[in-house]
């Protein structure tokens, strides 16, 4: 079976909403079946349809969160020792060379992802481009606009 990449972070917090979802959907949600089945004909229940797919979604997600934990390669950034080199799990602050702009990324793992916090999928285009590179090097991101050129300010392991 494969592994994949995941931070201590990403599967701590896969872990909560593990346990939420056996501890407190599954049993709200066979409580809800149990209810709809007291009211008769099952046939023409809506109650009961609704609930039967969110049991459905619910053990769906389980088994998908439960795999990838199984799956999982976790990382713990802090333990990271790259010699500088931009790894995953790594804090890369960037600067566009055309406009000065700066953006700060942590490359993360699929689910972990989210744009707005700085956080970019490993799979990523700009990930992808980053690995390996160390600060004052230059990354080059293939963007629908075209090429753009950042250079790698600094290089974190946080």
């Amino acid at each position: 079976m494969a592994t994949f990449p995941m931070t201590r972070r990403g599967a701590e917090k896969l872990k909560v909403e593990l346990h939420d979802l056996k501890t407190v959907q599954r049993p709200w949600v066979i409580n809800a079946i149990a209810e709809a089945r007291a009211q008769g004909d099952l046939s023409e229940n809506a109650d009961y349809d609704a609930a039967k797919d969110r049991q459905g979604f619910i053990e769906g997600r389980i088994q998908e969160i439960e795999g990838k934990l199984s799956a999982a390669q976790i990382i713990d950034p802090a333990d990271v020792d790259a010699g500088g080199r931009v790894v995953f799990g790594a804090t890369v602050e960037l600067e566009d060379e055309d406009t000065g702009t700066k953006v700060k990324y942590q490359i993360v793992g699929e689910d972990e992802a989210d744009l707005k916090q700085g956080l970019i999928n490993v799979s990523s285009p700009i990930a992808r481009a980053m690995i390996g590179k160390e600060e004052g090097d230059t990354v080059v991101v293939q963007t629908p606009s075209g090429e753009k050129h950042y250079e790698v300010i600094d290089v974190q392991y946080i």
